[in-house]
């Protein structure tokens, strides 16, 4: 049975989450709910209250809603992090009076394109919002939905758009994305920079674009792909370059909750947040891969090893590689977690 079913461990832990705000310290993204979620459903349901003890003390507050947005006018508001207490308090009205999944998919092309918002977390937290919901659609899930979203609007920002036109596979392209000129700031200095980054549009137009129904597939083959080149890259940034792995494998578990026009848009936009997180993060040379170093560990002693590690960019990653080790066998996979808790991510 799946664990979030088994347990009201995960429900209980998002209530008391969602007296917190989305953000914490400026503007590091809250990753509790996304943390929880991933925690419950793998099996560690007996420690996410301790992990939400630790995790609490640095939340701060959820920030109150100040001017009302309505369904007529909301553009304006759209990647102002001012108004996330009114985006939030807009969603929470949208998904009591609706259903979760027309929210969704109304929702979801307005916001795809700001798919770097909060550094990819507006579409990570909604993917494990989505991921539960589809198990059980309780009232602390539809609100955690809602959370999610607002937080996605509130820090809404763009990648740039590109059309993919090439034929080339996302294991040939991953490696050899261009990287900015400039990685001495934050993330929103780095992306800002693609667009004069030399080769990186049309690195990343060259990738195959699939058919409707080879999305799910294709989603699948560019997670993998970044998983297993984390061991190999994670120096440039261990925590950073985590979320190229985690923001695509979003996109994938909403994928069966949205119309199937959607689905290639959405693949666009996930390889196009992905690169663009590699362009920022990505060493300036690659190191050799240690494989050696997990013949010892199964994925459920490298799972166990992530959970004892604690860390939420660790947990996350860990959760994100066992759905690559499971589907592929790759031994990359464990290899990424164990990377990620070396150098913690």
């Amino acid at each position: 049975m799946n664990r979030l079913l088994a347990t009201g461990t995960y429900d209980e832990a998002l209530e008391r989450l969602h007296r917190t705000g989305p953000e914490f310290d400026g503007w590091m993204s809250n990753h509790g709910p996304m943390a929880v979620e991933a925690l419950a459903r793998r099996g560690a349901e007996g420690v996410v209250h301790r992990w939400t003890d630790d995790y609490s003390r640095r939340l701060e507050q959820m920030p109150e809603a100040r001017i009302r947005i309505d369904a007529d006018h909301w553009a304006g508001a759209l990647g102002d992090p001012s108004r996330l207490g009114d985006w939030i308090a807009y969603f929470r009205r949208e998904v009591r009076e609706r259903t979760w999944t027309d929210v969704l998919a109304e929702w979801w092309p307005r916001l795809l394109p700001g798919i770097a918002a909060g550094a990819t977390h507006g579409v990570i937290r909604t993917g494990h919002a989505v991921h539960a919901l589809r198990v059980e659609a309780t009232d602390v899930r539809v609100d955690e939905l809602a959370h999610a979203l607002g937080y996605w609007a509130g820090r809404w920002q763009a990648v740039p758009a590109v059309h993919l036109s090439g034929r080339a596979t996302a294991t040939s392209l991953v490696a050899g994305v261009p990287r900015v000129a400039d990685q001495s700031g934050g993330i929103r200095d780095r992306l800002a920079q693609l667009g004069g980054t030399a080769g990186w549009h049309d690195h990343v137009a060259a990738l195959a674009q699939p058919s409707v129904d080879d999305v799910p597939l294709a989603l699948d083959d560019l997670v993998d792909a970044v998983v297993v080149a984390y061991p190999r890259v994670a120096h440039g940034n261990p925590t950073m370059l985590v979320h190229a792995c985690t923001a695509p494998n979003a996109v994938a578990r909403v994928l069966p909750s949205l119309p199937c026009t959607q689905w290639r848009s959405s693949y666009a936009f996930a390889w196009s947040a992905s690169a663009a997180v590699l362009a920022a993060y990505l060493p300036d040379g690659a190191r050799p891969t240690h494989r050696a170093d997990i013949v010892e560990v199964d994925a459920d002693e490298a799972w166990h090893l992530a959970v004892a590690h604690a860390g939420e960019h660790v947990v996350k990653l860990g959760d994100t590689a066992l759905d690559v080790h499971a589907r592929t066998g790759d031994p990359a996979a464990l290899e990424a977690v164990l990377t990620a808790v070396r150098l913690d991510a």
